[in-house]
């Protein structure tokens, strides 16, 4: 039975990796980790890189075995990813499908709830749908180590994964869902503009869980997170008012609902701006008082959840007010995933190949990648609520989202595996 090699933790000393792997010493307290190729993939020579952040057990070596959840090649099985999954996160699907039919059954036999739902408003929006919002976003944006943002943009190497990124998240991933939005739902416009909204929203939470499931770089995947958070504030309502006025010609288009900027970025800075502020002031309050072994292991095990309990609420709600036209336009509904699986597809597919082509680590490339495909559904959610009303087409196709993209981005995590085997396991034996 093999077992991981010695590694070193943050407290001890580092060692430097040489060719062949094997060749494991101690090197005066400093560190070097080399690729296969003999490329120096961190040093501690770059202050801004913890020994824990690249000194992770690389994929030459072997865990045991005998548990199913690797193979000698360190590739994860089907066991060892649900292994890592929470048992929420393993049945998120089935969360959302119950919370549907759950609504849609208030829907029809409780009449009274929508009364109840719009007896206090925000910004048009309910107080008990804002609610639920705000507890979507809240535990995300805690999650996000914004301390990561100084030390990691000052090093050079990440300016060009970063410059890859901006245009995959903020360029094409947006121009590729208006455009799958248009050839699939030409005659919904309504539907159409709440997919574009879903594509407008850039992911900054299940991206964390998929990369984590497919060994990517959890510091890196930080970074993009961060960053995709702040410029989710600043770019969200002008992208909104250009693809949905300007390129969809008005975000109902034949249905002649137009929009207007502060209309978007009202509903941006009340929904994402509000949980942002009080993400950011949760976290470095608590690392203060309790330090951050205690915030990661007993606060956000238990804060974290929160979230899903937010988007299971708010879906109860939104399709207890919307059970009527759901029924009475079941096919149009199900036309709403088309666009978003075939999005899904390509932007991951497209990333990650790009990134292979251009020599990219696995781990680096793969967090691109599932940074590209995935999308906020929560902020989506919040934006279509915020801007067309609950009980609006546009927050139903948006509610859609999160129901196509779980079992989907799953899927590609086990494909990811797959890849790093064939892709750079195949390039690092040549």
């Amino acid at each position: 039975m093999e077992q991981w090699l010695d590694w070193p933790t943050e407290e001890s000393n580092c060692i430097s990796c040489v060719p062949p792997p094997e060749a494991l010493q101690h090197d005066d307290g400093k560190f070097k980790v080399y690729g296969h190729d003999g490329e120096v993939l961190c040093s501690s020579c770059d202050p801004t890189i913890k020994p824990s952040s690249c000194c992770s057990p690389p994929a030459f070596e072997v865990q045991s075995s005998e548990a199913g959840e690797e193979d000698r090649n360190g590739s994860v099985t089907a066991g060892g990813v649900f292994k890592k999954l929470s048992w929420l996160d393993c049945l998120l699907p089935i969360w959302i499908i119950g919370a549907m039919a759950l609504g849609i059954l208030l829907g029809y036999f409780v009449p009274a709830v929508e009364r109840a739902f719009n007896g206090v408003k925000i910004d048009e929006v309910s107080l008990p749908i804002a609610i639920g919002l705000w507890a979507m976003m809240w535990p995300v944006l805690t999650k996000v180590r914004y301390e990561l943002l100084g030390g990691i943009l000052s090093s050079r190497a990440i300016w060009s994964q970063l410059a890859i990124s901006l245009v995959a998240n903020w360029l094409l991933g947006p121009a590729v869902m208006v455009a799958f939005a248009w050839a699939t739902l030409p005659d919904l416009p309504h539907y159409r503009a709440g997919v574009i909204l879903v594509g407008l929203a850039r992911c900054i939470a299940m991206v964390l869980l998929w990369n984590q499931l497919a060994n990517g770089s959890p510091e890196y995947c930080a970074i993009l997170v961060a960053v995709n958070s702040i410029l989710q504030i600043i770019l969200y309502a002008p992208l909104a008012l250009f693809y949905l006025e300007v390129v969809s010609g008005g975000a109902g288009a034949a249905g002649g609902i137009h929009i207007g900027f502060w209309q978007v970025a009202r509903s941006v800075l009340l929904f994402l701006g509000v949980p942002l502020v009080a993400g950011i002031i949760t976290r470095y309050s608590l690392l203060a008082f309790i330090g951050e072994q205690r915030f990661e292991k007993n606060f956000m095990p238990y804060f974290g959840p929160v979230a899903l309990l937010g988007l299971i609420y708010t879906i109860i709600v939104m399709f207890s007010l919307q059970g009527h036209q759901v029924i009475a336009n079941i096919g149009d509904v199900c036309r709403v995933a088309v666009p978003m699986v075939l999005y899904f597809g390509l932007m991951f597919f497209g990333t990650l190949a790009v990134c292979w082509k251009l020599g990219t680590p696995y781990d680096q490339s793969v967090t691109q990648a599932f940074t590209a495909s995935s999308n906020n559904f929560e902020l989506a959610i919040a934006i279509a609520v915020g801007t067309f009303g609950i009980k609006s087409q546009e927050a139903l196709a948006a509610t859609i989202g999160p129901l196509i993209e779980v079992p989907v981005l799953l899927a590609l995590v086990y494909v990811a595996l797959a890849l790093h085997k064939k892709w750079w396991g195949a390039r690092s034996a040549a």
